[in-house]
């Protein structure tokens, strides 16, 4: 008898186990496509094609300057905590546009993974 219910609570504990995991992986599931569907309408609701960050300094905490690209004009603005001031206003020939990934210095995903990887395997 003791055998018997030691059994059938084994095998009731390993049943809620992977319930449990079902659940979790059903609940991580449903996160992960609500989190893509609020992105793509957040994307669509903020589409902007006249207005363009080109570039953002950071000065202090709550202090940046950035290039600022609105239709075919640049502007340089001040944004701070509470405000935002224009500073200038700039000709393209007057700025260093990168515009391919190639000639800048970021780094994207893939690259970075990759110099670890070699890292690793010199180790």
């Amino acid at each position: 008898m003791y055998v018997l219910m030691t059994s059938y609570s084994k095998l009731s504990s390993f049943a809620q186990l992977i319930t449990l995991i079902i659940v979790f992986i059903f609940v991580l599931g449903l996160t992960v496509v609500a989190t893509r569907w609020m992105g793509k309408l957040q994307k669509q609701q903020y589409k902007c094609t006249n207005i363009e960050v080109i570039e953002t300094c950071r000065i202090s905490n709550t202090k940046y300057i950035q290039i600022v690209r609105t239709g075919q004009k640049y502007v340089v603005i001040a944004v701070c905590k509470d405000t935002v001031t224009m500073l200038t206003e700039l000709q393209q020939e007057e700025l260093e546009l990168i515009t391919s990934p190639e000639t800048s210095d970021f780094l994207g995903f893939q690259e970075i993974l990759m110099k670890v990887k070699e890292r690793n395997k010199k180790k």
